[in-house]
């Protein structure tokens, strides 16, 4: 009897292990993505040239971080600072010490020289005070009787504010006009005209293309131009004083 009773504690003891001890699952392995492998494959196969890769990308991500982050806006200041004394002549009239600089003058830091505009122009180039710059060169030499370098000063103008951008544009039409290139001074007028379409510059230089076309005796587009000047900007200075040039050219060119 007792062993009976032992035979059956054993094999409840056995039954207790089962029940506490789970089977293990079979272990299932996974396919190796084929892309994830060839990349591994390549990645042993060319350390190297990974490493300097990399490496070459983070140098450059450093560097345009600095040019946009540290370099851009110190010159930006700096240019800023010289094109400062430049317009202080330019606005007096003295557009050759504004284009060429040279003089001493006392700063907040002390005694300096002052560069002009050609030299901001083209130390400072990647500047927006450096393509200003450009523009004002442009406009002294104008003034000044040199039409071809104001065309190229002014052709390196690249901003785009509403007043400055058309009055840069239309400065070139008055040099050729002033070379006696009456299609180029027209071809500029309309274009400057067209890049900022306001009630201060457009009627300012689709007169003078109405001028222009005038001189070449063409009096069907200079009508066309000053009827628009009517239409478009009648309460402009230009505007107002139109119906004169029209009534003029109708008569001219018996229209």
């Amino acid at each position: 009897m007792s062993d009976l009773k032992e035979e059956q504690t054993v094999d409840n003891n056995e039954l207790d292990q089962n029940a506490i001890e789970p089977e293990e699952s079979p272990r299932v392995e996974r396919p190796i993505d084929p892309n994830l492998q060839g990349i591994q494959l390549f990645y042993e196969k060319n350390k190297k040239m990974v490493t300097y890769v990399g490496g070459g990308l983070l140098v450059l991500i450093a560097a345009i971080c600095f040019y946009k982050f540290y370099y851009l806006p110190e010159q930006e200041k700096e240019a800023a600072n010289e094109i400062f004394w430049a317009q202080l002549y330019f606005e007096a009239d003295s557009f050759n010490i504004a284009l060429k600089g040279n003089v001493n003058v006392m700063a907040p830091e002390g005694q300096k020289t002052i560069k002009g505009f050609e030299a901001i122009a083209d130390e400072y180039s990647i500047t927006k005070s450096g393509s200003l710059a450009n523009y004002c060169a442009g406009i002294c030499y104008l003034r000044t009787g040199k039409f071809e370098e104001a065309i190229d000063r002014l052709g390196k103008y690249d901003g785009d504010d509403a007043i400055v951008a058309p009055i840069a544009i239309g400065a070139i039409g008055d040099c050729n006009m002033e070379l006696n290139r009456v299609d180029d001074a027209v071809k500029y007028y309309l274009k400057a005209a067209e890049k900022s379409n306001n009630s201060f510059t457009s009627p300012i230089y689709l007169k003078k293309a109405g001028f222009a076309y005038e001189t070449k005796g063409n009096y069907a587009e200079a009508l066309n131009v000053y009827e628009r000047i009517k239409k478009e900007y009648g309460k402009s200075n230009e505007g107002r004083e139109i119906e004169r040039d029209i009534a003029k050219v109708k008569a001219l060119g018996n229209l």
